[in-house]
């Protein structure tokens, strides 16, 4: 996989259900690989595979205690990913606020010119 930004490999983590439920999973605390294998019909193969791609995004980080391997949540990279969300988040409001100000003087300006006549 070529080398990418840190946002885009948190969106591009982000992008599968599956890792999905496995963050969904982490915000209530920190869980093995195999606690995290347990819910989906997959070989543990597969969710290594996903967990690799959540530590690439910053999603998650995982941690040797002795024999166990957990996983827990990092919230920066949500946080990033938030924050770059929310400048577009504010710039569509702001162009939906204005786009309803028009409308509404458009309509105020057909409302004036009906009681007119």
């Amino acid at each position: 996989m070529p080398e990418t930004d840190p946002l885009s490999a948190t969106f591009a983590a982000l992008a599968d259900p599956t890792r999905r439920m496995i963050l969904a999973r982490l915000a209530d605390g920190e869980a093995t690989v195999k606690e995290l294998a347990e819910p989906f019909d997959m070989s543990m193969q597969a969710i290594s595979k996903h967990l690799k791609v959540l530590e690439r995004g910053g999603l998650i980080a995982r941690s040797k205690q002795a024999q166990r391997r957990p996983c827990q949540l990092e919230p920066l990279a949500l946080k990033q990913a938030d924050d770059w969300l929310e400048g577009y988040r504010r710039h569509w409001e702001e162009r939906f606020d204005r786009l309803s100000d028009y409308l509404r003087k458009v309509q105020d300006r057909e409302s004036d010119d009906g009681s007119k006549r």
